[in-house]
């Protein structure tokens, strides 16, 4: 065989190994595969995250369009959908027209995993568990305490949700928690007490808290401590008085009010509250 011909033959196959890659990538499977939500479930997953018009709403492999494209049209919402598919894109782009709200919709052509969900007040998806256990860091991460997440289908690990319902399928609904862990100065003038600073101790485990009152007398018992979002409620139990605390989280302070008795004789007082220190 000439030089010629082998150098031909050459620049043949490498050719041939170019088109297979090509080909190859063309053919490479999405992390998801396209799966359409029924409308049925997409009204549901918007109603049980209470989405209301001022939200911004994103949809992670947001597919035709469907949930945001409801989300603008129903609720009065703006959203912005995400998939990794330039097809599913286009056509979302188009439903979007014909449901006349382009103009509070937007849809890209992009990876879930690179989007800034900063904005989000709700996020939606329908996607698989092990793709939702790889967004679940950026999402408690990213996410301000309070947004809403809501999942078609599958879960979160052992991240439990806060509430499940079932309306042909499976939907999951969880509310991104304010960091509490740690020990707290918690400070209010409490009725048939006085004066009263606790430390108040929490341990976390997402939306899941158990919280120790101490004071310079005793431990006090912590009773239906519950986090959801920012708000914050327990009941600590002193001077044989049940006294309700139910207040905010705003980064390192606490602030809210004190019930104490029932009926006409309760009484409301405020209570501040300081982080000063981990665990």
């Amino acid at each position: 065989m000439t030089a010629a011909r082998m150098q031909r033959r050459r620049f043949a196959v490498g050719l041939a190994v170019l088109a297979l890659a090509a080909t190859c990538a063309r053919a490479q499977p999405f992390d998801v595969p396209y799966v359409p939500t029924p409308q049925i479930v997409v009204e549901e997953m918007l109603r049980l995250a209470g989405v209301r018009k001022d939200d911004f709403l994103i949809d992670l492999g947001s597919g035709d369009g469907r949930i945001a494209i409801t989300a603008a049209s129903h609720f009065g919402a703006r959203a912005l959908g995400v998939d990794i598919d330039p097809g599913r894109t286009a056509e979302s782009r188009e439903n979007a027209k014909e449901a006349g709200v382009t103009g509070r919709v937007e849809f890209v052509n992009g990876n879930l995993f690179d989007v800034d969900l900063r904005r989000a007040s709700v996020v939606t998806m329908y996607l698989l568990p092990e793709v939702n256990l790889r967004l679940r860091p950026k999402l408690l991460q990213t996410l301000e305490p309070g947004t809403r997440v809501v999942s078609h289908a599958f879960t979160m690990g052992d991240w439990k949700p806060d509430r499940h319902v079932a309306v042909e399928r499976n939907i999951y609904l969880w509310t991104i928690p304010a960091a509490v862990a740690g020990r707290w100065r918690l400070e209010a003038d409490l009725p048939g007490v006085g004066q009263r600073s606790y430390q108040f101790e929490v341990r976390q485990k997402y939306q899941e808290i158990l919280p120790v009152a101490k004071s310079d007398e005793a431990t006090h018992a912590v009773w239906e401590a519950k986090l959801e979002g920012r708000s914050i409620r327990f009941i600590v139990i002193d001077g044989q008085l049940a006294h309700r605390f139910e207040g905010e989280v705003a980064g390192k302070s606490m602030h809210g009010v004190v019930r104490t008795g029932v009926g006409s004789a309760e009484v409301e007082t405020p209570f501040q509250g300081t982080w000063i220190g981990n665990l």
